[in-house]
């Protein structure tokens, strides 16, 4: 039988999100752009503001994604170009689908507060991502308690349960959170390509030791992959099928030449985005400009 390949480590970079909220960003990585349709991680915290000090995420574009947020800590109001205002909560996923285009805000509900969080990105695939724009919160979500761990199911299929999160490409999500010592099996999809990010804590993940800051990358072959934990950690599993379409990511767009980045880049700062509905005390964004910059595929 062949042996699957060894996992791949990368590191986490420090990014700034909103005004000053800092974020480690695993996806997109110059050596790796995407884990099945996944091409965008960011994890937040946890973190306890300063008061009067919070998450603020002024008005800003998407086109060709699904945005994914997953909510660990604390409490977050959205609103977008739809008209829509949801505040989502501990346990709770906001899936917004960007399609041909929407805008959004995020904005802590109170300042001086905690916040813990997982961002991520779904690139929609080719025959998806001119849809029209649209917008879910998920208040319930599968779990189920394995081994110490309590999963999760985020998106897609796994351990018997399904997320009622619809996506556009074969994929999972799990979340998983043990409160002390823990060791279990999770199955994998063996056509599935799939990263480990440890939220809070260590862990041991495929055999290999994994703390916050780094990330796993297991290429396809797998159909389980052993966690283990020796006290209290938090960890984030997905995965998907690998995609075979180019995909260039730039900014708040995922689409597929620059040209189409150019176009949304120029609707956004000539204000041809639907407006955001009121409420965001955080200004506009300004699109950063492409001149002299060269995309390169996430594919």
């Amino acid at each position: 039988m062949t042996q699957p390949l060894a996992p791949q480590r990368y590191s986490s970079r420090l990014s700034v999100i909103g005004e000053d909220t800092r974020v480690a960003r695993a996806l997109p990585h110059r050596a790796r752009r995407t884990v099945g349709a996944w091409c965008f991680l960011d994890h937040a915290g946890p973190v306890q503001f300063a008061p009067g000090k919070g998450m603020h995420v002024g008005a800003h574009p998407h086109i060709g994604l699904q945005t994914f947020t997953w909510l660990i800590e604390g409490e977050v109001v959205h609103r977008d170009s739809l008209g829509n205002e949801q505040v989502i909560r501990p346990g709770q996923v906001n899936l917004m689908t960007a399609g041909r285009g929407i805008a959004h805000t995020e904005d802590s509900v109170l300042d001086g507060t905690r916040l813990h969080a997982a961002q991520l990105w779904i690139a929609l695939p080719e025959g998806e991502r001119r849809r029209e724009p649209a917008f879910q919160n998920h208040p319930d979500l599968p779990i189920v308690e394995t081994g110490g761990f309590r999963a999760t199911v985020l998106a897609g299929s796994t351990l018997g349960r399904t997320s009622p999160a619809r996506v556009y490409t074969p994929l999972v999500g799990i979340d998983l959170d043990a409160a002390g010592a823990a060791r279990t099996e999770v199955p994998l999809e063996p056509g599935f390509e799939h990263a480990a990010l440890v939220l809070r804590g260590a862990a041991t993940v495929g055999g290999e030791a994994l703390a916050p800051g780094e990330w796993l990358y297991f290429a396809p072959g797998r159909s389980a992959l052993e966690l283990r934990c020796d006290a209290p950690a938090h960890l984030l599993l997905v995965g998907g099928e690998p995609m075979d379409e180019p995909v260039l990511i730039w900014w708040n767009f995922v689409a597929r030449t620059q040209d189409e980045m150019q176009a949304a880049q120029d609707d956004w700062n000539a204000g041809r985005f639907a407006a955001v509905r009121a409420g965001s005390p955080a200004a506009p964004l300004v699109a950063p400009t492409l001149s002299g910059v060269q995309l390169r595929s996430g594919a």
